[in-house]
């Protein structure tokens, strides 16, 4: 496996992943809609709702790593974010599966859950949130998000491919620290005060790749601790009282479970806000 696909690879966790994958010693073929001088390396500028340009794009590759999407429900339509992101990942899953792609790797989101951007506000059944909590989204994001697991289960299903899901949590650049406010908890309970360090989510992106675990799996991806200077217990006794707890909490351990993606890929997070608290 030396030639990976990166479709969005001049995106913002784009091009972390191309820099570590070129790194290791892959060769890169990023698919974006617009080129990133700072990539360099082959780009090619792909339609990925055009199925024929993307089953194009693949050829000769050895594994895909999917990013490219909206990352939000902000921005655009509710139906153009939502055909956007299903289409696109069907795209990316049906050329791989029919040019005998093997392993997959594409972006999914704790979005998913539904938590962050419900209209209507609601609590998870009980925490950590684990892979197990239902997907609940009542918004385009994430439901396109929950629709695109669902696709890359069924490919895994029907042919044997080894694709991984990756929930990422809210991914925060090193310079993007300082804009933090950790002591304003209210900011950040909507998405369970879950964050991971882009440095963290790149490697976790690598670790997807290199596994050699079949069929499907659908992982958080997030940091050990809370994005609050407030123990988790606090956290939880005031903006989630009703919610379960399967756990006890003792410190700032995150509210969303990472356990999963760390035992099944060899990974953990290695970067906190706390390394940056002096700017904050």
């Amino acid at each position: 496996m030396r030639t990976i696909a990166v479709t969005g690879g001049s995106g913002k966790l784009g091009t972390h992943v191309v820099e570590l994958l070129k790194k290791e010693g892959y060769k890169i073929r990023s698919l974006d809609a617009k080129r990133a001088d700072r990539l360099g390396g082959e780009q090619l500028a792909v339609d990925l709702s055009d199925f024929g340009q993307v089953a194009g794009a693949l050829g000769g590759v050895d594994a895909i790593v999917h990013l490219a999407a909206i990352p939000a429900p902000l921005g655009h339509t509710n139906s153009y974010i939502f055909s956007n992101n299903v289409l696109s990942t069907y795209n990316v899953l049906e050329a791989a599966s029919l040019l005998g792609i093997r392993k997959v790797v594409t972006g999914s989101s704790e979005s998913a859950y539904g938590f962050a951007w419900a209209p209507q506000p609601f609590p998870p059944e009980y925490f950590p949130v684990d892979e197990n909590h239902p997907l609940l989204p009542q918004e385009c994001y994430g439901l396109s998000k929950a629709v695109g697991e669902q696709t890359a289960a069924m490919f895994a299903r029907r042919g044997g491919m080894s694709v991984f899901a990756l929930r990422y949590s809210m991914i925060v650049a090193e310079k993007e620290y300082a804009g933090l406010k950790t002591g304003e908890p209210e900011r950040y309970y909507r998405s369970l005060w879950s964050y991971i360090d882009i440095r963290d989510a790149a490697r976790a992106t690598l670790a997807a790749l290199v596994s050699e675990r079949t069929g499907f799996y659908a992982l958080n991806i997030t940091s050990d601790d809370t994005l609050s200077d407030r123990p988790t217990d606090r956290l939880l006794s005031e903006f989630y009282p009703e919610a379960e707890r399967r756990v006890e909490f003792r410190g700032r351990e995150a509210a969303a479970s990472n356990a999963l993606a760390k035992q099944a890929l060899d990974w953990k997070p290695e970067h906190s806000w706390t390394e940056f608290k002096d700017s904050l």
